[in-house]
């Protein structure tokens, strides 16, 4: 490294490692950048100074008001901050020392403290740093996919086996810090050459992880990091080889548009994975079955929902025992019986779907929160089909308002609301629906 003087306005090494920042500095987002090196101590005039910029200038930038575009401007703001080149996209700078600052220094970190750190951002919720965070760790490995032992590989191939078991009583944005987390730990093996079958295995769980982040941000309601959480495990899965991981990823997906208002795109996600799946009872082709029953119901295709709920029937049956267990990854009784219930409420057959509310509530564990209530809201939505408007009304403020506030959000938000949008308006004025209104509004 060359004998340079520290920079006026060097950023802290603390701030090279938050998700956030390298996240704009990939991207080049220098208003994010110099807001987030003032927000660490650095003023404007100092950053003005380094960059060798006009003070005018900086604190534009810092508004968004003008963009850099110049690449000479980059390099002189790399070199005023002491950014390494690598996190701007540029070649090594002449003052790096490549020992200290390693591109890949902020994915070396401890992973707890990663898994801290997420956790902390995580707390308020989806917020703006929060979903940077988010999409910092998915981009890492997403951006390896195209073209460091086995030991970890097991380890990782470990963890999300274990993660498939969901939430177990902890809240979702506590998993998905988790979940992160490890997922993070896959770049430095997929960076590096492996032989085939060790790519496949590496794939395959980046795919898995991938898949069941994208399902707790689909569950905390946020759409459009889920989708892209999803992109990113088609991808895994395809390369991986395995159709049926890559069936049960797009099955996963159309969940999303299922559950918030887009049907017609759901069931032709979920046609995609059942042509993908096959013919073979697999957990991946019942489950894409399943749903696409769901979304013709939703769609108003009364037929072919019946028909896709034979076959989801069909296959069922037949569906090996390995493939029962109640996981994430996996398709069990229980969640076949809440897929139907969904499916017949939607359908207005409310006789069977009481039967599948029942048989899925008794197979559901108690710490199974999210999903007993969904069903209470589907068991709500029966009777409101057959016409008892306000017993429906109490029954899903009875179910919102037993839920930890931590869960009121997202998907069973979002269910509630349908409920409610369902009834009427001229019935919206009477005392059960105000209820059930001012509980969704808080």
């Amino acid at each position: 490294m060359d004998d340079l003087p520290p920079s006026p306005a060097q950023v802290p090494r603390r701030l090279l490692a938050d998700p956030a920042f390298v996240r704009a500095l990939h991207e080049r987002d220098f208003t994010t950048v110099f807001a987030m090196a003032h927000d660490a101590g650095i003023s404007f005039n100092r950053i003005a100074e380094a960059c060798a910029l006009k003070s005018e200038r900086v604190s534009q930038i810092a508004r968004g008001t003008t963009a850099v575009t110049a690449l000479t401007t980059v390099e002189r703001i790399a070199g005023g901050l002491r950014i390494p080149g690598a996190l701007l996209r540029l070649a090594a700078q002449p003052w790096e020392d490549t020992a200290v600052h390693s591109t890949e220094s902020d994915h070396g970190e401890d992973p707890m403290k990663r898994r801290n750190l997420l956790r902390g951002a995580l707390a308020a919720g989806l917020t703006a740093p929060a979903l940077a965070a988010l999409t910092a760790a998915r981009t890492d490995v997403d951006q390896t996919l195209s073209p460091d032992s086995p030991q970890d590989l097991a380890d990782l191939e470990a963890a999300a086996e274990s993660y498939g078991y969901g939430y177990h009583g902890q809240a979702p944005t506590r998993v998905l810090a988790d979940l992160v987390t490890d997922f993070t730990t896959l770049r430095p093996l997929l960076t590096v050459p492996q032989p085939a079958p060790v790519r496949a295995r590496l794939c395959r769980t980046a795919g898995q992880m991938a898949g069941m982040t994208a399902i707790v941000l689909h569950d905390l309601g946020s759409r459009r990091e889920s989708r892209a959480w999803f992109s990113t495990a088609a991808r895994a899965a395809a390369e991986s080889g395995d159709p049926q991981l890559h069936a049960w990823v797009l099955a996963r997906e159309a969940m999303v548009p299922l559950n918030y208002g887009a049907p017609r795109a759901a069931a032709g996600l979920a046609e995609q994975a059942r042509r993908i799946a096959g013919a073979r009872p697999t957990a991946a082709a019942t489950l894409a079955a399943a749903v696409a029953a769901r979304a013709f119901a939703l769609n108003h295709q009364p037929e072919q929902a019946r028909q896709a709920l034979t076959d989801a029937n069909a296959l069922m049956e037949r569906l090996p025992e390995g493939e029962r267990s109640d996981t994430w990854l996996t398709y069990g009784e229980q969640k076949h019986h809440v897929h139907l219930s969904h499916a017949f409420t939607t359908l207005g057959d409310t006789l069977r779907a009481r039967e599948s509310q029942q048989r899925a509530l008794e197979l559901s564990a108690p710490t199974s929160t999210m999903t007993r209530t969904l069903l209470y809201i589907d068991g709500a939505a029966c009777a409101h089909h057959d016409g008892d408007s306000e017993e429906a009304c109490r029954r899903t403020v009875a179910a919102l308002t037993a839920l930890p506030v931590d869960y009121r959000t997202g998907l069973v938000r979002r269910r509630a609301l349908d409920l409610y949008e369902a009834i009427p308006a001229q019935h919206h004025h009477e005392g059960a629906m105000r209820e059930l209104r001012d509980v969704l509004a808080a």
